[in-house]
């Protein structure tokens, strides 16, 4: 296991103006183009703790595979710092850096059985077959249930969601000190993916293996990961915990990104009172914001969904929007979301976002 730190690293596809750099796989462009090069990453710093999970997430294009690929030492033109255990990596090949990857496409040799896949790696470095098949051993114990079977069995013959229990368990049988995972679940259907999602949460629990977790998928990353690192345009947002994340944003990004309901975002002005108006709601400016902010002034003011009720017309008569702690609006749509026991509700009040 090792500690990852990402120091302040750029990376720059360098292509013709108004076109792209060949080298760059579709999805992984940098969303900055200065003169015809792309900024996929930009002045980048990232801390992954010890045996902890951090997941990456961000909008198509923000530089998260290509984070990994810097990480893993696919891609070394660029410049900064990768350092595991405050051991500078740049001059250490991937082999050597002892790191498992999982990938979307699963990328098993197809011509191999299970058993082969799993083997491969030891036969690459000449292991002795005796460490070798111990090593499968366990990790087909570890990998639960049924494994065993897909030993003798060819990638071409299994299922999407038993190709990438394979290949999670090829990445686990070299005993990595970093786990990276870019997107792994994102062709799986929806109850495969639940399933494969609670098996990769129980190994990296059981083995705390320190682990970057690309996903687009906000409920696998809250799900599995210790950390979240939000990404946009090359550079980490702002990173912590989910809770840390919700409660306290350090950007407007960041709150109208995260989450199943993402927080609501108002423009605002502030007035003479020292409060910020949206429509005909005052909100009271905190203290540490009152002398930084003058009188005219426009804001943007985010409300959290759950802190807002909803007060249909005619349930409280005497109460209107005037009162100084209502909006009026009107109700868009409503969408049940069962799993918790809520509606989303979307309306369009006074004050448009």
């Amino acid at each position: 296991m090792a500690e990852i730190h990402v120091e302040h690293v750029t990376r720059i596809f360098h292509g013709q103006p108004g076109g792209s750099s060949p080298s760059v796989r579709e999805g992984e462009e940098g969303v900055q183009r200065q003169a015809g090069d792309m900024r996929a990453l930009d002045d980048l710093t990232l801390t992954v703790a010890e045996g902890k999970t951090c997941a990456v997430i961000g909008p198509s294009g923000c530089g998260k595979s290509t984070l990994l690929r810097v990480i893993a030492g696919l891609d070394g033109d660029y410049s900064g710092e990768v350092y595991y255990d405050k051991r500078p990596m740049r001059d250490v090949p991937p082999r050597d850096r002892y790191i498992g990857m999982v990938f979307q496409s699963y990328a098993l040799y197809p011509h191999f059985y299970g058993h082969g896949n799993l083997n491969f790696f030891f036969r690459v470095r000449k292991a002795p077959d005796a460490e070798a098949e111990a090593r499968i051993r366990e990790t087909a114990d570890m990998m639960g249930y049924g494994f065993r079977q897909l030993l003798g069995r060819k990638p071409g013959t299994l299922s999407g969601g038993e190709q990438q229990r394979l290949a999670i368990a090829r990445a686990l049988v070299r005993k990595p000190a970093l786990f990276l995972l870019d997107e792994p679940l994102s062709s799986l259907d929806a109850k495969l993916r639940m399933q494969t999602r609670v098996e990769i949460r129980r190994l990296l629990r059981r083995f705390a293996i320190t682990a970057i977790y690309v996903t687009h998928d906000q409920v696998e990353a809250i799900a599995l990961a210790d950390t979240i690192a939000v990404m946009r345009a090359g550079k980490i947002e702002q990173a912590g915990t989910y809770a840390q994340l919700r409660a306290k944003p350090a950007t407007s990004f960041v709150a109208g990104f995260l989450g199943p309901t993402p927080v609501n975002l108002l423009p605002a002005t502030v007035t003479e009172r020292g409060s910020v108006a949206v429509g005909a709601l005052e909100v009271p400016l905190p203290e540490s914001l009152r002398s930084r902010c003058r009188s005219g002034e426009g804001l943007v003011v985010g409300i959290a969904p759950d802190s807002l009720a909803l007060d249909y017309s005619g349930a409280y008569p005497g109460r209107q929007a005037e009162d100084g702690d209502a909006l009026l609006g009107e109700i868009e749509t409503i969408e049940p979301d069962f799993a918790r026991r809520s509606q989303n509700v979307r309306v369009r009040t006074q004050a448009r976002v």
